[in-house]
């Protein structure tokens, strides 16, 4: 059951960062932009848990890489939210 949750989060987030991507290329708001940001890495995040917890369950610990990924995503998203003024 694990496999598909971690699977469909992924793929949400993907498709997060995708439809934001899109919007910000027809419109150029840099909000979405940075949203889309966030998501992209979010994404990486989700496959790092995936990873993590299926694949590499033992062997490799991808604790401190998925923190990192995760910091990352909340960063940018900040950024966007504190800097883009309109």
């Amino acid at each position: 059951m694990g496999e598909i949750i971690y699977t469909l989060c992924t793929l949400t987030s993907l498709a997060c960062a995708w439809l934001l991507y899109g919007s910000y290329r027809r419109t150029g708001h840099r909000l979405l932009f940075w949203s889309g940001s966030c998501f992209a890495v979010m994404t990486v995040n989700n496959i790092l848990l995936l990873l993590d917890k299926l694949v590499l369950p033992t062997t490799i610990n991808l604790v401190t890489a998925r923190l990192g990924t995760a910091l990352v995503a909340v960063l940018l998203l900040l950024f966007g939210l504190i800097y883009e003024k309109e």
